[in-house]
């Protein structure tokens, strides 16, 4: 049974016009998310002591005030050379951003001048993070790890 043209005709127009209010409001939608979006550079210094007693008590920077913690994992993750998979939180405990959390994946070689690993998410005054960070290493080895932090965070 074949449909009429005079049904088929006010059926497309019926659904051209659906389809573009769809879009028309989707389009509307992403503006106004975009608006509410923050940049926030942070500059940090990160260590880890893994070794001997005490394995918290080096002194960075002797000037500068403990804003958080970093919680995470790292594991090897190439055949030839060190390569680390790290999945790291940052999580404020002081200041501006206290109570905030910034979450980091990514792979990381030592030796590079510079690691970029993504940031995939955050809390509080961070939450719907999405971003990136710069980090070269300042020292390493004799059971301890000295990182320095650039973090490009985009949140709500």
């Amino acid at each position: 049974m074949a449909y009429s043209s005079s049904f088929i005709l006010p059926l497309l127009l019926l659904l051209l016009s659906l389809s573009l209010y769809a879009t028309i409001a989707t389009a509307t939608g992403h503006e106004h998310d975009a608006r509410k979006e923050k940049m926030t550079h942070l500059h940090f210094y990160f260590h880890e002591m893994y070794s001997g007693p005490n394995a918290t008590g080096l002194v960075v920077a002797r000037n500068s005030k403990l804003i958080g913690r970093a919680q995470g994992l790292s594991a090897q993750a190439s055949l030839d050379g060190t390569a680390l998979l790290t999945a790291i939180n940052f999580v404020f405990t002081e200041g501006e951003y206290n109570g905030s959390t910034v979450a980091i994946l990514g792979r990381a070689v030592p030796s590079a001048p510079a690691i970029e690993r993504t940031i995939v998410g955050g809390s509080a005054k961070f939450r719907m993070a999405r971003g990136y960070t710069v980090s070269k290493v300042i020292s390493w080895g004799g059971g301890y790890f000295l990182m320095e932090f650039d973090a490009y965070i985009i949140h709500h």
